[in-house]
């Protein structure tokens, strides 16, 4: 792989980590990763874009970034505020977003709502906040609270060995490749007392107390001016969603893999690379 540049981003309210690819006077693009993976979910693809300058970010509570102060969250706008945070600490005007599953819902979040800001947008495998049904925001609000009171009774999972950390990231509620987990534990896994455990901010992990209405989270892609590309994995979730990706406002490019395609393996980064710089190729 490509030499990466190491930075740390301070921004007003929180300083974030991030690995730098490509030459600086390239194509300023903010890399976006999916929720409890960090920078390194893009450390297979990143050196396969042609003249892109790609700053990808451990979003808060991931990787090398802080974690949020007590009594914060991690709400889907608090990551959009973060974003346009770091485009002004980079003095990027505008720029292209790639985002990764959550880092995906975020890119179109943003896109949606200040689209002056935004050149490109590229989803791997993300665009709407999964909202299984029945929604019932009083219920959610009520599991949401709980959760936060009882969050304080809980420990992290100590796993012995580095071997075993990398065993259960394999199996994890997205399972992903051995060299996927090995990378995304570079920047994730810390030694304690014990063993291993991850770096990532517990309250990752807590249900969210409101959630978006999959009419509005639409309207957040339907709302993007700029040239966007959406690719799904053949063998994801997303690809079970025909009725949902027959409402969006472009046609999803559909490759052979899982959710985590663009990093399981060198055959499957070549392929969205390859996507993806025929994308940036076109005027």
């Amino acid at each position: 792989m490509k030499a990466v540049q190491e930075l740390r981003l301070t921004l007003p309210h929180i300083e974030l980590a991030a690995h730098a690819f490509g030459p600086e006077d390239g194509q300023p693009v903010l890399a976006l990763h999916g929720w409890l993976d960090n920078a390194n979910s893009f450390a297979r693809l990143a050196p396969r874009l042609h003249g892109l300058r790609i700053v990808a970010l451990d979003m808060a509570g991931h990787g090398f970034s802080d974690h949020r102060p007590a009594g914060a969250s991690y709400a889907l706008w608090d990551y959009a505020h973060d974003v346009l945070q770091a485009a002004e600490q980079l003095g990027w005007e505008r720029f292209a977003l790639l985002g990764h599953s959550l880092g995906a819902i975020v890119a179109t979040l943003v896109a949606g709502a200040v689209p002056e800001r935004i050149e490109r947008v590229v989803l791997i495998d993300g665009i709407v906040p999964p909202n299984p049904l029945p929604h019932d925001p009083v219920a959610r609000m009520g599991l949401a609270l709980r959760e936060q009171l009882a969050l304080g009774r809980k420990r992290k999972t100590v796993h012995p060995t580095l071997e075993r950390a990398i065993e259960a990231r394999m199996k994890g509620h997205v399972a992903v490749s051995r060299e996927a987990s090995e990378l995304l534990g570079e920047r994730s896994l810390m030694p304690v007392p014990g063993g291993f455990t991850w770096r990532s901010d517990s309250r990752l992990m807590l249900s969210s107390p409101v959630r978006l209405s999959e009419e509005q989270a639409l309207a957040f892609a339907r709302a993007i001016e700029c040239p966007a590309q959406l690719i799904i994995a053949q063998d994801g979730r997303l690809a079970q969603e025909a009725e949902l990706l027959g409402r969006l406002p472009w046609a999803p490019v559909f490759l052979p893999g899982g959710h985590h395609l663009h990093l399981n393996d060198e055959a499957g980064a070549d392929l969205v690379a390859d996507c993806i710089n025929r994308f940036f190729a076109v005027p």
